[in-house]
């Protein structure tokens, strides 16, 4: 009997497995036919009207990745902050004057 069961529960959890994977394919295959009919038909829209079709394209530079970060990391650095106190930005420290230091230590 409970090789009856076991063998009955493997196969229940092959069925469920296997139900799984087609709704996940059939639901892929939903979406990107559904992308297609999209891009088709504002392809077909552009034709119509004379225009030309632009592709879909995501616009990414490396370069403004790059300048971000030099940006953020200038903003923290020591060489950074003096650049800030000589530019006399409110806040910023002063080259002598050591982050965390007290005013009323001697």
């Amino acid at each position: 009997m409970n090789e009856f069961l076991a063998g009955l529960v493997r196969w229940i959890v092959r069925l469920a497995v296997l139900a799984a994977g087609a709704v996940l394919f059939l639901s892929l295959l939903i979406v990107v036919a559904l992308l297609a009919v999209v891009w088709g038909a504002r392809s077909l829209w552009a034709r119509l009207t004379g225009q030309p079709a632009t592709p879909w394209t995501m616009r990414m530079d490396p370069r403004e990745g790059w300048s971000t970060v030099y940006r953020s990391t200038a903003r923290w650095s020591a060489a950074g902050r003096r650049a800030q106190a000589a530019d006399g930005e409110p806040g910023a420290l002063r080259s002598a004057e050591l982050p965390g230091a007290r005013a009323d230590v001697v």
